[in-house]
């Protein structure tokens, strides 16, 4: 691919507003865990205070912001490469996606990668809690690469493993001042959209503005996703994410 397509200026005419919802799972928070170790609310809101004193500071353009908003922002260095984040001291990116369950679908793949690399770990015998939170964003100056001039390069946006075109991408973004990439999930079986936001300036409101309980439940047959409400059930079967060799050489008896 050209290095041309993604120079700051091509970048800049390509740049196309966007506003919506941006979902992510996430796991119970830290309150669950500090209750557990204190006996009255004093107690508690004491430890929670010298647990934030030992994080890394919240970037001043995020401390408006809720947690679960600003989270993805503040932690550095990053442990690994993901799609447009660079490994170590990189600039936070919040991923998300357009519709709930290709959020649901990003995280069950992304704990099957957890069970992958604990192949002596049973399947859990209950399901796990999760929330899938809503933020509310808009921007004049995000990418669409499931659009042209962008679709062409489809398979090097949602290769299983190899991130470095996306990397390479995210880098010219921020060089451009793009704020957002809309891409297709490589992970929702139905191809929906993913939403990678390079900034927590674009944020409408200061906290999450929609929650979902979901609760996934993982044994040999795959994965199944139960929301109450709205009801709703999705089922990953074992070729849900067989596109991926790591998910597709799984030992599924445990």
């Amino acid at each position: 691919m050209s290095s041309n397509i993604w120079t700051p200026d091509a970048l800049r005419s390509s740049a196309r507003a966007l506003k919506g919802l941006c979902w992510r799972v996430v796991e119970p928070q830290s309150k669950i865990s500090t209750m557990k170790l204190s006996d009255t609310l004093e107690e508690q809101s004491a430890l929670e205070n010298l647990i934030e004193e030992t994080k890394p500071a919240i970037p001043e353009e995020c401390k408006h912001l809720a947690f679960l908003l600003f989270t993805p922002f503040r932690y550095a260095p990053y442990p690994f490469n993901s799609r447009f984040r660079r490994v170590g001291l990189s600039p936070g990116v919040f991923y998300g996606s357009e519709q709930p369950e290709t959020a649901v679908a990003e995280k069950a793949f992304h704990r099957l990668l957890f069970f992958l690399e604990s192949p002596e770990t049973p399947w859990p015998s209950n399901p796990g809690e999760y929330t899938a939170i809503a933020a509310q964003f808009a921007t004049r100056n995000a990418i669409d690469l499931t659009q042209p001039p962008w679709r062409a390069h489809r398979d090097r946006w949602i290769h299983p493993t190899d991130y470095s075109a996306c990397l390479d991408l995210a880098d010219g973004c921020r060089l451009a001042g793009l704020d957002v990439i809309r891409y297709e999930s490589a992970r929702d079986p139905a191809s929906r959209a993913n939403l990678a936001l390079l900034t927590c300036r674009i944020f409408t409101r200061r906290d999450v503005v929609r929650r979902q309980s979901w609760r996934l439940h993982f044994s040999k047959s795959g994965v199944r996703a139960i929301c109450e409400s709205p009801p709703k059930t999705i089922r990953f079967d074992q070729m849900a994410f067989a596109r991926d060799p790591r998910i597709a050489g799984m030992s599924w008896d445990r």
